[in-house]
């Protein structure tokens, strides 16, 4: 068992070539709780990422040669490492990202669940012709190095989501965390070096001229990327100049429709976590809710009655339920929202008032009551926590409305009809369409967007071959072929 400490007081390191390493330059990190400074990280320099790629990439013949089984075996040792350290991961999560306890053990136990079930998987070689005379055989093959470039947001669960297929695909790994998010990333790498070959799987942090850097890299084979969609489209270009492989989880603006059958206060608990689990900083939040005009009203008020139940606070204090925006250009984006709402005179329901004195950078749960269709709060993604409210009576027209949006990365439908649910749901252009429930994931459940959600897929058996090239070798059997 290695004996990393997992603490927000502990040092916090880079990993190449299976060692920890410092850099000359440092970054801090802040408690968005409080916005004081957690701690420093290193900040690496452009020699630092050269030595992880050559590391990595001296590591990937041999890693790639270890039997699948193998493989599998130090992907699901992981999960077991982080599991007995849950509680220290869920403490430091919450400390770095705000998330409070119980956004933090769905994290971290998620975490443990995703490696344990992507070392389940494989990609066997098929045969697809065996004849007396030829055999051709398709197959799978690792990349090479990868990078995985991860966001705040969900800090530890979206470098799994790459860390864990890239690995049991052959693949070595080199993981940059957010910025803003850097510690429980660093830590999972230290902590797990023990199981695997040194330069397998590395971690390094430092600001976005560090993600430049790896998305041009000659020695890195792909780029898993998630966060923005403006981002992704410059890690799209940047990783054009060597035909990099990528995959880009990116952004989105998801329409739930609720239809006018629903039981007000039944649902509008469900529609509030559909909105603003995780304080909203969620690719996949709903973030236009439209409601049947028969039970707009009611629906509206269930939702304000609910949302005013709800603690906003510090995470690490027990009874808080939503935490605070996490970083500060993030709280800033959001604030502009509000201001665009108040200048345009548009109804809130709820909330509205940002409070500048606040300790954290907190931003009130805010209900936007019908803006028009073309407001900023309806037509971008705020990230955070404001929800536009918005009426329909004529499913066709819904339908056109949710669908009018360049993302799609995921949406949802409510109601007691269950065929006037299915219905609605297949037409909307999303990668996931929950109906009747939300924020259902699963390793085995491919996930992918739409439209400028995003390219690729990650998660199942289609998010594994992500991490491979596919390769057919032919067998010319006949007596004399060469002769």
């Amino acid at each position: 068992m290695s004996s990393v400490s997992v603490a927000v007081g502990a040092d916090f390191v880079m990993t190449v070539d299976g060692q920890p390493a410092m850099s000359p330059n440092t970054e801090p990190v802040f408690n968005p709780a409080t916005r004081q400074v957690l701690t420093n990280v290193p900040s690496a320099t452009k020699e630092q990422l050269d030595s992880a790629v050559a590391a990595a990439r001296a590591a990937f013949p041999s890693w790639a040669a270890t039997d699948v089984s193998q493989r599998q075996a130090a992907v699901s040792s992981i999960g077991d490492r982080l599991e007995a350290h849950a509680e220290e991961f869920m403490t430091l999560l919450t400390a770095e990202q705000g998330k409070p306890r119980a956004m933090a053990e769905w994290e971290v136990y998620g975490s443990v669940a995703w490696f344990r079930e992507t070392a389940k998987q494989s990609l066997p070689e098929e045969v697809v012709e065996e004849t007396g005379a030829r055999r051709v055989i398709s197959r799978h093959t690792p990349l090479g190095v990868v990078a995985a470039i991860v966001p705040w947001n969900f800090p530890i669960l979206l470098a799994v989501w790459k860390i864990a297929p890239a690995l049991v695909a052959g693949n070595s790994i080199i993981v940059k965390p957010s910025p803003f998010t850097p510690l429980c990333d660093l830590k999972l790498v230290e902590l797990v070096q023990d199981l695997l070959p040194p330069g397998v799987l590395s971690a390094v942090s430092g600001a976005d001229g560090l993600g430049q850097w790896m998305t041009v890299h000659e020695g890195i084979a792909k780029v898993a990327f998630t966060g923005s969609t403006e981002t992704g489209k410059h890690v799209m270009r940047s990783a054009a100049g060597t035909l990099k492989r990528i995959t880009l989880e990116l952004g989105g603006n998801d329409p739930a429709i609720v239809l006018g059958d629903v039981n007000p206060e039944k649902v509008a608990p469900q529609l509030f976590w559909a909105a603003f689990q995780n304080n909203a900083q969620f690719c996949n939040a709903a973030k236009r809710l439209y409601i049947h005009d028969s039970v707009y009203a009611e629906v509206r008020d269930a939702l304000v009655e609910y949302a005013r139940t709800v603690v906003v606070g510090d995470g690490a204090h027990p009874d808080t339920q939503l935490g605070p925006v996490q970083n500060e250009p993030q709280y800033r984006k959001v604030a502009e929202y509000f201001e665009d709402c108040r200048q345009r005179g548009y109804t809130f329901a709820l909330g509205g008032q940002i409070d500048p004195d606040a300790p954290g950078w907190f931003v009130p749960v805010t209900l936007v009551d019908n803006p028009p269709d073309d407001s900023r709060v309806v037509t971008e993604e705020p990230f955070g926590p404001i929800l536009p409210l918005l009426r329909w009576s004529d499913e066709a027209d819904v339908v056109q409305r949710a669908n009018n949006t360049p993302w799609g990365l995921g949406a949802t439908v409510w109601g007691q009809d269950l065929d006037a649910v299915q219905r609605i749901g297949r037409r909307l252009e999303a990668g996931t369409v929950w109906l009747n429930e939300v924020h259902q994931y699963s390793p085995h459940q491919v996930f992918s967007g739409h439209k400028q959600s995003g390219i690729g897929a990650e998660n199942s058996l289609y998010g594994l071959a992500e991490y491979t090239n596919h390769q057919t070798i032919t067998l010319n059997k006949a007596p004399g072929a060469v002769s």
